[in-house]
């Protein structure tokens, strides 16, 4: 029967009476979510549906000597187990207590008892893996002691990796893996993998409807309860076509310097891995994931399901965008998995991937608080000037402390006391900025523009340099028509593309220059999952490091424009329906300055506050620049800005 799908949409539309498709992502089947335990009550909603679709709960505390908690809904909310020990399951005596319920968008927390998922003032980390076809199954049963047991499972394709665990008695967990078939590994040890041949653990391979079990106690010992947790690969089933993979089980294997570049064929947000042999072998079992800290720049922030340890930082290498790079291992064999970064799904409204906030600095240690959730890359304005410093830039991908500054040349700047983590669900930490940087300065005012990673709207892509002349990979999942790259290892400008200037034109952020050419800039036009860079040491130098910003129209979100100025004043119409919260114009023609408009410090019908950002300046406040209009913004025709010059040409983002 034919379906239809709805462009932009996450849903399909059935016709001539069939049922709709209903298309899932990422970010329905599986959360990173930060929280701090209260010892009391609390409600994390993460947006999965565990008590309609049933799934499990992996909670760690992230200081402190604190076993790792595992709830499912297959065995119930009470019931925990623990991966650094071989301990049956426990539960407490009371449902106000551990883990309440599981909920329509994630799940409820009572007091202590057995499980330490809410202990009073502990920062937490809680991964929950939703059932789904093609991505995760909870399979129960009671052991028989036979040899080659048919156990069914609903994961709708070949497992890649699987766990299981004796729930009504201590024993050790058992690996199976896809690449290394024939053998074990446990999860609660560092031990190397142990020989399966004789089918002890596992008969035989998994297949799309059962995995076998052997005779053994750990696996299938007569009248044990146990649980089976089963992780897909590479099956597709995700997405508007319903083919993406979102989870791979893998392996590789380090070169001599115990770095890997693993590809994937998307960016991830979450792995496990573990060395299988060798020096590698007695390796613990590693969890990396972009919410605590897995970047370019700072210690990565890892967790040992083997463990009962605190959070341990060290340079453990970063996501790419299409797989992800892994550094300081030894020279073994290592398997993983690895889950997709989200959101998969187009956003539907500017709020939640762009918010706009006014604050006063402290001078202290604090946090920032947004509306949006995770924020990935924040802009911080010094709206007084004080500080005789540009736009301040940090993201989540390059890291905490990794400042470049947009009217500057600067290459980037491990800024110590500024922005000091990326590790909150909903917003980021701040230092004491004891040396002026210009993002929390006491008394000083800021204005912080916060941006989410949606397809159609913003990606961002960190690459080294080779000479140019080199297509790169985004996942921005449309043609960017706006992009913006600096050179973070080196001095340089800052590059900007957009596309009514074409691939062959560039301005500059950091300057109020005109437009240049050069022919091949860019080297072509953007496509859908690759940019271009050409010969030139600002966007590709042979061994530099970059960032770039992609943008995108994306339908009622956000609008890249251009627009011929007619000397009065001229309606932008960005097919917004409440107007633009947030406004970017720079003159291409002739010089100008690159100046910001937002709802947070006003944009209404009198005077509006600009900043620009190629300059160090105050904000000024005594012009009427620019106007609201529903369907996006006006621009008037002044001295002081020269937004709409007649004949002029300009260029600009906007963000509903």
């Amino acid at each position: 029967m034919p379906l239809q799908a709805t462009s932009g949409a996450a849903s399909y539309d059935a016709f001539g009476g069939g049922v709709p498709v209903v298309p899932t992502f990422v970010e329905d089947v599986f959360s990173c979510f930060l929280y701090t335990g209260n010892g009391s009550t609390q409600t994390i909603n993460n947006g999965i549906d565990l008590s309609g679709k049933g799934g499990l709960v992996w909670f760690k505390g992230r200081t402190g000597t604190i076993n790792h908690s595992l709830y499912d809904t297959a065995r119930g909310r009470q019931w925990s187990l623990a991966t650094n020990n071989t301990t049956q399951q426990e539960g407490p005596s009371s449902s106000t207590e551990d883990l309440t319920s599981f909920n329509s968008n994630g799940f409820s927390l009572g007091t202590p008892y057995w499980s330490p998922a809410n202990n009073n003032g502990v920062s937490s980390v809680s991964w929950t893996f939703r059932k789904q076809p093609k991505f995760f199954d909870v399979v129960t049963y009671t052991g028989d002691g036979t040899s080659n047991r048919a156990v069914a499972h609903n994961l709708g394709s070949v497992p890649g990796f699987m766990i299981v665990k004796v729930t009504s008695e201590s024993n050790n967990w058992t690996c199976w893996h896809r690449s290394i078939t024939g053998k074990i590994l446990e999860l609660n040890t560092t031990a190397a993998q142990a020989n399966d041949s004789g089918g002890g653990y596992f008969y035989s391979s998994p297949d799309a409807t059962n995995i076998y079990l052997g005779s053994d106690w750990q696996v299938n010992k007569t009248d044990a309860t146990y649980v089976a947790y089963l992780f897909a690969h590479n099956a597709g089933g995700f997405g508007l076509t319903g083919t993406d993979n979102v989870i791979s089980c893998g392996s590789f294997t380090p070169d001599a310097l115990g770095n890997v570049t693993v590809t994937l064929g998307y960016e991830p947000q979450w792995i496990l891995y573990k060395g299988v042999s060798g020096a590698g072998g007695t390796d613990s079992w590693v969890i990396l994931d972009t919410m605590r800290g897995w970047d370019l720049t700072t210690s990565d922030r890892r967790l040992f399901p083997n463990s009962s340890g605190a959070e341990n930082t060290s340079s453990a290498g970063f996501p790419t965008a299409t797989g992800f790079q892994v550094e300081n291992l030894s020279a073994s064999p290592y398997i993983y998995i690895a889950i997709r970064r989200g959101p998969m799904k187009v956003p539907t409204s500017g709020t939640s991937v762009f918010e706009p906030a006014t604050r006063t600095g402290t001078g202290a240690n604090a946090t920032v608080t947004t509306s949006i959730s995770p924020v990935d890359m924040a802009w911080a304005f010094n709206r007084s000037g004080i500080l005789g410093q540009s736009t301040i830039d940090f993201d989540r991908l390059r890291g905490a402390l990794a400042a470049l500054y947009t009217g500057s040349t600067a290459s980037e700047d491990s800024a110590p006391n500024t922005l000091t983590g990326f590790d909150v669900q909903n917003g980021y930490r701040l230092g004491s900025d004891s040396g002026g940087y210009g993002i929390n300065f006491s008394s000083a005012t800021f204005v912080n523009y916060n941006f989410r990673r949606a397809p159609s709207f913003f990606d961002e892509v960190c690459y080294t340099g080779n000479g140019g002349y080199v297509s790169r990979n985004h996942n921005l999942a449309v043609v960017p028509e706006m992009m913006i790259v600096k050179a973070r290892s080196t001095t340089s400008n800052w590059s900007v593309y957009h596309s009514a200037l074409g691939f062959e034109n560039y301005v500059r952020l950091n300057t109020t220059a005109a437009s240049a050419g050069t022919g091949d800039f860019w080297y072509q036009t953007p496509t859908t999952t690759q940019f271009s860079t050409g010969g030139y040491a600002d966007i590709d130098d042979t061994g530099v490091t970059y960032v770039a910003y992609l943008f995108a129209t994306c339908a009622g979100v956000s609008k890249v424009f251009s627009y011929i100025g007619n000397g009065t004043s001229k309606t932008i119409d960005c097919g917004f329906t409440g107007g633009a919260r947030f406004v970017l114009i720079k003159r291409t023609d002739s010089t100008g300055d690159w100046y910001v408009w937002d709802t947070a410090r006003g944009i209404v019908s009198g005077n509006d506050p600009h900043l620009s950002l190629n300059s160090t300046a105050a904000e000024v406040t005594s012009d009427d620049t620019i106007d609201t209009d529903s369907t996006g913004f006006v621009v008037n025709q002044l001295s002081a800005t020269n937004v709409n010059v007649s004949s002029a040409t300009y260029i600009g983002l906007a963000i509903a």
